[in-house]
């Protein structure tokens, strides 16, 4: 069974098929960039994907972004759960919020080993977004 979340122009399919941390975490996710400004995120073998339409989005996280491997998936892990806690609020309050940046309540359960790539990628929108749209979801936001 699998869940379709949208947010902005960000989005996560997730599956509920689970699989220990151990079997995931040698499997990594292939990322590839299509239709210009999409960049997709997909792991066959644990049922994820990533896909991110936003112009500009693809320049910046090739040019800008910290490499792979820069941060540990549990900073990128626990930095996601930061940012999603804290975006998931400014949808619950469209009078207080732009509801154009905030459309949709991101899906992104902490206790589920997404891997290092969908969380790389989720943690590079987020900063892409913070800084694009002059918004501050939690803490210091890096310019990259």
């Amino acid at each position: 069974m699998k869940k379709l979340l949208t947010f902005l122009l960000l989005v996560l399919v997730a599956s509920c098929k689970t699989k220990s941390f151990e079997e995931n975490s040698n499997k990594e996710a292939n990322a590839k960039v299509i239709k210009g400004d999409t960049v997709k995120i997909a792991n066959e073998d644990i049922e994820y994907e990533v896909t991110i339409i936003d112009a500009g989005f693809t320049t910046w996280l090739y040019t800008r972004a910290f490499p792979r491997g820069y941060h540990s998936l549990t900073f990128l892990e626990s930095k996601n759960q930061m940012y999603v806690q804290e975006w998931n609020a400014r949808v619950l309050q469209p009078q207080r919020y732009d509801s154009s940046l905030y459309e949709m309540q991101i899906n992104y359960d902490p206790t589920i080993r997404y891997g290092y790539e969908v969380n790389y990628l989720i943690y590079n929108y987020m900063i892409y977004f913070q800084n694009t749209y002059k918004q501050r979801l939690w803490g210091i936001v890096p310019s990259r």
